[in-house]
């Protein structure tokens, strides 16, 4: 008999609406283990859509094998409970994993989201089966249910991104899909009778299980915001010292009591260029492009009395935690701007500011739109004539980010300086590299060589950027660059 048909669109449009909450939700839970890359977002969506596939095809000829009714019951329960193990499955192999990239993420994705998928995704075509009692309204009943289908995911996919995570922490969120899929699958489990025996007493049971597995294992994070998996530790050598930790890397050192104390090398060699600009403790109009835990614009702050810093940040729960946990103050002094940097920056008057500070990447992430000549242009527009401006590239092996992004400023700038610890070639070693630009040559102690670290002059920057080609909005690899060589 065949389904109603308003019951048919609905199951299909929460199995495959259901696919792409996980996916979503699946990479927010992946990140704290193993970052953030194009390549682990690839590498989730294509074992999702892996899932859909083989439950599209493994669905219909299961269909064709046994009672499309019960098997329909069978796979809302079953995909519930995969949801709800989903939590407990990465917080179980995610330790295990952490750190070691790509493979990782392929890794993880496969035990959590694939089984998932698959089952999710057999739905549509068993419920397919039971409408199919007309072959010349097979074509109608084939497109409508997939057009419902598609609905469900495009429902799933804007609800995630627009309300579910900025309102709700990824675990409830995941323990309400899988409850919500649970009873729909006892639902017609009752209906088609296809549970017997205890098989309906076992399924909630072992929803409940799951549910409060997911609810126990707890979270790394202190914030979950729409950006990261965000928390704050105490470092046990400096009472007053606490370390933001975004997904599964340390990001910022603020330290509570000495807004002056600069604890990651790279922040010190910023730091000297700030010291070293006009007369020591004069005022100075600074734009920090990313905040993280505002420890340059607190030192700013500290260090010349009457500056204004403002600070260009995309993630607004991360400013909350900042002023929670990391001391943050803000007001006419400090003032900070939430939304991305390349549409925030265009609302600062032109010549308005002494510094522009970059510290927006990271050691994964890298916000190619952020780094491109486009890009460098307007942070010109903003600067001042004998402006500098100030960017942290994190980068390692044969440095191809680095080089692309020094081009883009030598191209732009009239001069540039490197600084980062060398290698023994001489030639800069991985990590956090600073590059230090201006329209007016710079003196010597605007970039200083100390803290283990030395300065390349713009001579030799244009030898090791070599034949890479500046960044532009058209151009601009960056993931590809800086994932190649780590």
């Amino acid at each position: 008999m065949a389904l109603p048909a308003p019951l048919a669109a609905a199951l299909v449009f929460l199995a495959s609406g259901a696919v792409l909450v996980l996916e979503i939700l699946g990479i927010r839970l992946l990140a704290p283990y193993v970052g953030l890359t194009l390549e682990t977002y690839t590498t989730i969506i294509g074992v999702v859509l892996g899932g859909i596939a083989a439950g599209a095809a493994l669905g219909g000829r299961a269909a064709d094998a046994v009672d499309p009714r019960r098997l329909l019951a069978a796979l809302l329960a079953c995909g519930g409970l995969l949801a709800l193990s989903t939590v407990p499955i990465v917080r179980l192999f995610g330790e295990a994993f952490e750190g070691e990239g790509t493979a990782s993420a392929l890794a993880l994705a496969l035990f959590a989201l694939l089984p998932t998928a698959t089952v999710l995704s057999a739905v549509t075509p068993v419920v397919a089966k039971l409408q199919l009692g007309d072959l010349r309204t097979s074509g109608t009943i084939v497109g409508r249910l997939s057009a419902w289908a598609t609905a469900g995911a495009l429902v799933g996919t804007f609800c995630t991104g627009f309300v579910l995570v900025p309102l709700l922490p990824v675990r409830a969120t995941v323990i309400g899909l899988g409850a919500v899929l649970v009873l729909a699958g006892i639902g017609a489990g009752v209906a088609f009778r296809a549970f017997p025996g205890g098989g309906l007493a076992a399924v909630a049971g072992g929803a409940v299980l799951l549910a409060a597995t997911a609810a126990a294992v707890g979270t790394r994070c202190t914030t979950e915001s729409v950006y990261y998996c965000a928390r704050v530790e105490i470092d046990d050598e400096r009472p007053s010292g606490r370390v933001l930790v975004l997904d599964d890397l340390r990001h910022s050192y603020v330290d509570l009591d000495d807004p002056r104390h600069l604890d990651f090398a790279y922040t010190r060699w910023m730091g000297d260029a700030l010291d070293a600009m006009r007369p020591a403790g004069a005022p100075l109009d600074a734009i920090f492009i990313g905040g993280g835990g505002f420890t340059l614009p607190r030192y700013v702050a500290a260090t010349r009395s009457g500056s204004t810093a403002r600070v260009l940040e995309v993630d607004g729960q991360l400013v909350d935690l900042a002023r929670e946990r990391l001391g943050l103050r803000t007001g006419r002094a400090l003032a900070v701007r939430v939304g991305d940097a390349r549409v925030t920056l265009r609302g600062e008057p032109t010549g308005s500011a002494d510094v522009v500070v970059g510290d927006a990447f990271g050691s994964r992430t890298v916000p190619w739109h952020l780094a491109t000549a486009e890009f460098v242009a307007d942070i010109r527009r903003v600067l001042r004539r004998d402006g500098l401006y100030l960017l942290n590239v994190i980068d390692y092996g044969d440095l191809d980010l680095l080089r692309a992004e020094a081009a883009t400023l030598l191209d732009a700038f009239a001069d540039v300086r490197l600084v980062a610890v060398p290698g023994d070639d001489g030639r800069p070693a991985g990590g956090n590299l600073v590059l230090i630009a201006s329209d007016q040559q710079l003196p010597p102690a605007v970039a200083p060589a100390s803290r283990g670290a030395i300065t390349y002059d713009r001579a030799a920057l244009v030898d090791l950027v070599g034949e890479a080609e500046p960044l532009t909005d058209d151009d601009a690899p960056a993931d590809q660059l800086i994932s190649a060589t780590t």
